[in-house]
């Protein structure tokens, strides 16, 4: 079956106001539009033809075409024009844990102060769809650290104390940051960097004036000094584990991630921070988070490769007419981001044509399915069958 879906766009208020009309070429509705969601996830699961909901189709017609229940992955658009609050996720050994832990306390799922909604881990990847898209993503290696922080001059003195000696770790400097004893010496910190100039470090700076017109005051935006910049250019994707801190800043991108709504925050918001957890899921490895570059596993169809079992993403490319065969390893969603696309089951022959920010759920009985055209989608499949993550 080859199931049309469609969404709402979530009007969070860092989002574009722009960047999905223009993909899918209509107005502006004049509110910010963050994300639009495809999948069955129960936060806000697509719409079917019919009127049911993904879940709903799921439930009732999942079992007589091989889907799954429920999907193990949720694919966006998301476009950003603000940076969103910095965070981490947990690892499914941690998810556990943490959700049977609040589950015991009573702990409502829907409160402000609940972090673990659900069991799941939430790895992620983002392919820029935009020119360029920006990201803070993992925690730059300590010497680089200091040379920017001791570019600051004395209004940064106690940051650069605590990153100093064999001991200096970034766990505990993120946890000093965000501690209530640190808010004068943050104010302090982010005064020296709005005020510095660096050769080297020009763009972090930038993005300090930037995030403190954002977030006037937020102790994130030291978080974010200790962070990497990453630049995405179109086509280009970041994948983030378990434990890494990220946060992105700005541009439109398809995100795909496990099934889950587990976030630790860690600046650049109002929501409710638990320092303490944060620490305990944290991954404080420094180094850059290597750029997703896709490989080629069949004429037009290039996959980028993560390493988890929830899924796998596909870019599939037809110019002027050609046809590209993809075989399914699972229930799939196709979206298109690109030109005008004739899509048919191989099972079912049922075609449905897509435009750019038009999505159909695949179901796994096709098991294949036909793109003529000229434009591009990406598809979401289940990934390989690798061991869970611990």
């Amino acid at each position: 079956m080859l199931v049309p879906l469609t969404n709402d766009p979530r009007d969070y208020a860092w989002g574009s106001a722009t960047l999905i009309a223009q993909l899918e070429g209509r107005e502006p509705s004049g509110r910010p539009e963050a994300e639009v969601w495809f999948g069955d996830h129960p936060g806000d699961p697509s719409e079917t033809p019919d009127g049911r909901t993904l879940d709903a189709w799921l439930a009732d017609e999942g079992r007589a075409t091989g889907s799954p229940a429920q999907l193990p992955y949720l694919l966006k658009l998301l476009a950003a024009a603000s940076a969103l609050s910095i965070q981490a996720h947990p690892s499914k050994r941690q998810a556990e844990a943490g959700f049977a832990r609040e589950e015991a306390a009573g702990i409502p799922r829907d409160a402000g102060e609940r972090t673990y909604r659900d069991d799941n881990h939430k790895p992620e990847l983002i392919v820029a769809v935009s020119d360029e898209f920006r990201a803070l993503a993992g925690l730059r290696d300590l010497p680089a650290t200091r040379r920017l922080v001791g570019g600051l001059g004395p209004g940064a003195g106690p940051l650069a104390e605590r990153l100093e000696g064999a001991d200096a770790s970034a766990a505990s400097v993120i946890g000093w940051v965000l501690s209530a004893e640190a808010s004068d010496d943050v104010a302090a910190v982010i005064a020296a960097a709005r005020a510095a100039s660096s050769d080297e470090f020009a763009p972090e700076l930038e993005l300090v004036r930037t995030l403190d017109e954002q977030f006037p005051g937020d102790p994130g935006i030291v978080v974010a000094l200790l962070m990497n910049l990453v630049t995405l250019r179109r086509g280009e994707g970041l994948f983030v584990p378990a434990g890494v801190l990220h946060a992105y800043l700005s541009g439109l991108g398809v995100e795909l991630m496990a099934a889950s709504d587990n976030v630790l925050r860690g600046g650049l918001t109002p929501k409710h921070i638990d320092v303490a957890e944060l620490l305990s899921v944290l991954d404080a490895t420094p180094g850059r988070q290597p750029v997703v570059r896709p490989r080629e596993v069949a004429p037009g169809v290039h996959r980028f490769d993560v390493p988890v079992a929830d899924f796998a993403l596909d870019r599939v490319t037809v110019a002027r007419g050609a046809v590209s065969d993809v075989r399914l390893s699972g229930p799939a969603i196709a979206l298109a981001t690109a030109g005008q696309l004739a899509l048919t089951g191989s099972r079912s022959g049922v075609r449905v044509s897509l435009v750019p920010g038009e999505a159909v759920f695949v179901s796994p009985d096709e098991a294949s399915l036909r793109i003529e055209g000229d434009g591009e989608l990406f598809l979401a499949v289940p990934g390989a069958d690798l061991a869970a993550e611990g």
